[in-house]
């Protein structure tokens, strides 16, 4: 059976990962510590394991606990429709302060999680058997999936009649976006605490789950669709998943040149490269991990002979897996690509600015005038003029910025009405549909003309909510947006007339993700 992962709060703490590791032994030091460890372990342990790296429920561990408001009202109150209960009844408002003390201290050890570990935790549903064909009459390469962050569900929505065809549980805070086999029957959905889960669209239906890390950022599918790459903040690693029974293929510790342990940004498919790129958080180096059986060699040292048949070197890596090391000046996050993925854009810590790394020679050729965190993971290209122009938005300024991918100048800069967060459009489209997302002007969002960079009309069905990240259809003809709140809703929108034509009720809806857009790299989809 499928190992349910609990979707509790008190675990919104921490879905992730911190140094944290040997169990309440290690944080038993006091009377009141020691009245918290004991309440953690009657109440908490056996969804969240004895160690706080979870179990059946999120990892509760530090790391992650500035990022979480009432924490308190969670324990007391639990959450409703999720597993989590209240513990009101239970423990009165100074052991549950005691607690959230106790989850907040920091703790010996460094946690790992072993190949062991890994296949202990995969779990297929013994209950899944693959349809033949498709259970319902639409399109399959028209699904859109809607991923709801209010109540940890993903509804599987016909982009034809704009009806959810499935509504299934996820694992604990989905992250990263899903990643669709190349022919778009699979998809698969990662959580911020490692949890891995494989659905048959087809068939409507779960295949598995695993835990691939504790403390995960975000997945990528290779060329083949034969492996899925998790990048992992804790271990700092890269799990990679065979897609067939989620078995783990290989776990690569993330390692420097100069010996400094790191922990994985993020992974990216670079399927023209038969490869996944990753960025590293702690260490100017960006790494290619080969999908190709024939890959490399990669030269990760000295280089005395190239020679034909006297090649003279060290650090040579070849094969399926194989490592390419392309060191850079600094640690650059959150990457663009060019459709070829010859180039990537990457920005730097302070988000200050952009750089053009050209990945055949490994080296930078480029680098753009890029303030106010630029969020390049949203960013999209079209054609404009007769060149390939590239937008992305800011998150710390009211601006859009548009480069002319030939020379890498700044075409222009859109003003809007806040810092914006996901940008999409679609080939049959004139627009692109920006939010704002961040500031006062959340409930906006921008239609902009792709040639004359002008906003043509501005969307505020929802004063004071929030009103962000739009996906089309499979032709670009309806444009389906969240209204980001817990009684939110998914408005679908006739990308011609711009007008309303179908609202679907839904708990927290965020990203949403056609099948066809994203196995196609259709203009207007960020990647």
């Amino acid at each position: 059976m499928i190992r349910r992962i609990a979707s509790t709060d008190l675990a919104v703490l921490l879905l992730a990962a911190l140094p944290a590791g040997l169990g309440l032994a290690a944080l038993s030091a006091g009377p009141v510590r020691a009245h918290a460890a004991a309440d953690y372990a009657e109440h908490c342990a056996s969804c969240h394991g004895d160690d706080r790296l979870g179990g059946t429920g999120p990892a509760l561990i530090p790391d992650t606990l500035g990022r979480v408001r009432g924490i308190e009202t969670v324990i007391a109150q639990g959450r409703p429709l999720t597993q989590m209960q209240g513990f009101a009844e239970e423990l009165d408002p100074d052991q549950i302060a005691s607690l959230v003390d106790y989850l907040k201290q920091p703790v010996e050890g460094h946690p790992g999680w072993s190949p062991e570990q890994v296949a202990e935790s995969r779990a297929m549903n013994a209950d899944y058997v693959p349809a033949p064909a498709p259970v319902f009459s639409g399109d399959p390469m028209n699904i859109t999936l809607v991923v709801e962050t209010g109540d940890h569900h993903v509804s599987v929505l016909d982009g034809d009649s704009f009806e959810v065809l499935d509504r299934f549980e996820t694992p604990f805070a989905v992250h990263g976006g899903p990643k669709f086999s190349p022919d778009g029957r699979f998809v698969y959905i990662m959580s911020r605490d490692g949890w891995v889960q494989k659905y048959d669209i087809w068939s409507l239906a779960e295949v598995g789950r695993v835990r691939a890390g504790l403390n995960s950022r975000n997945i990528a599918m290779s060329h083949d669709g034969k492996w899925l790459a998790v990048a992992n903040y804790l271990p700092a690693s890269l799990s990679i998943l065979s897609t067939e029974d989620l078995s783990l293929a290989a776990s690569l510790p993330v390692t420097a040149r100069d010996g400094t342990e790191s922990r994985v940004s993020a992974v990216y498919q670079a399927p023209a490269r038969k490869s996944f790129v990753l960025a590293l958080k702690d260490a100017p180096e960006i790494w290619e991990i080969a999908t190709d059986p024939d890959a490399g060699p990669f030269r990760d040292g000295f280089v005395h002979s190239h020679e034909k048949g006297m090649t003279e070197a060290l650090g040579a890596e070849a094969g399926l897996f194989a490592r390419r090391r392309i060191v850079i000046e600094e640690p650059l996050d959150d990457f663009f690509f060019t459709p070829d993925y010859r180039e990537l854009i990457g920005t730097n810590r302070d988000g200050d600015k952009g750089v053009v790394i050209n990945l055949d020679v490994g080296r930078r050729i480029a680098e753009l005038p890029l303030p106010g965190m630029p969020h390049l993971g949203s960013g999209i290209t079209w054609q404009r003029d007769g060149h390939r122009v590239m937008a992305t938005p800011h998150l710390n300024e009211g601006v859009l910025s548009v480069i002319d991918m030939t020379d890498w100048s700044l075409v222009g800069q859109v003003k809007t009405d806040g810092p914006g967060f996901f940008l999409r459009s679609h080939d049959s489209t004139p627009y692109v549909w920006a939010d704002v997302f961040i500031g006062d002007h959340k409930d906006e969002m921008h239609i902009i003309d792709k040639q004359s960079l002008e906003i043509v009309q501005t969307l505020k069905p929802f004063p004071g909510k929030t009103f962000a990240h739009a996906e089309f259809t499979r032709d670009g003809s309806h444009v389906l947006v969240s209204l980001w709140e817990d009684d939110g809703a998914v408005l679908i929108y006739d990308a011609a007339t711009l007008e309303e034509v179908k609202r679907l009720p839904m708990r927290k809806p965020s990203g949403k993700y056609n099948v066809w857009n994203k196995i196609t790299f259709e203009d207007g989809t960020s990647h």
